[in-house]
Order: structure tokens, then C-alpha cells, then sequence
């Protein structure tokens, strides 16, 4: 139990609202960030295959904000096994 009750509060607001702001940032990310090429109109048009239920499948383009979020998760776990491999620190 904490000697305060105010810092259980602040705290829970130390975590929701940076996770709620990078929620929005990140759904905003996904839907308006793309790499734009000549044949991105094309590619958002042509169905490629349509399934049984009626959905269709396009080869639009991957979004460059989940681009990043993927190669950043990688790079902190590489680096993540790499740093607690060199300084020795138990998990």
C-alpha cells in the first residue's frame, strides 16, 4: 500500500494518457502514411482475388508508419539481448 493515495491516480494517468495519445497518433499514421508511387492508383483499383464472402484483395501499398513500428521492434530486441549479453544484467 502507498503512503499517498494521489500517486496510484497519477500514475494510472502517467500510463493511459501516453498510450491513449500514441493510439491516435498511430491509427492516424496508418491510415494517411504511404510511400506514393506512379502505380499506387492502379494498385488501390485492381481486385486481385475476391473471396467466397465478398471480400476483395488489393495490392495496395504497405504503410510506412507500420513500416517503422516493425523494424523498431526489431532493432529493440536485437539490441535489447545484445546489451543484457554484454553488461551481464540477469533477467
Amino acid at each position: 500500500m502507498r503512503l499517498f493515495s494521489l500517486w496510484n491516480l497519477q500514475a494510472i494517468y502517467l500510463y493511459f494518457f501516453p498510450t491513449l495519445l500514441f493510439m491516435v497518433i498511430f491509427g492516424v499514421g496508418l491510415a494517411f502514411s504511404h510511400l506514393r508511387r506512379k502505380g499506387d492508383q492502379a494498385r488501390y483499383e485492381t481486385i486481385i482475388y475476391r473471396y467466397p464472402d465478398g471480400i476483395e484483395d488489393r495490392d495496395a501499398p504497405f504503410p510506412l508508419v507500420m513500416t517503422l513500428i516493425i523494424v523498431g521492434t526489431f532493432l529493440w530486441a536485437f539490441f535489447y539481448i545484445l546489451m543484457t549479453g554484454i553488461l551481464g544484467v540477469v533477467i
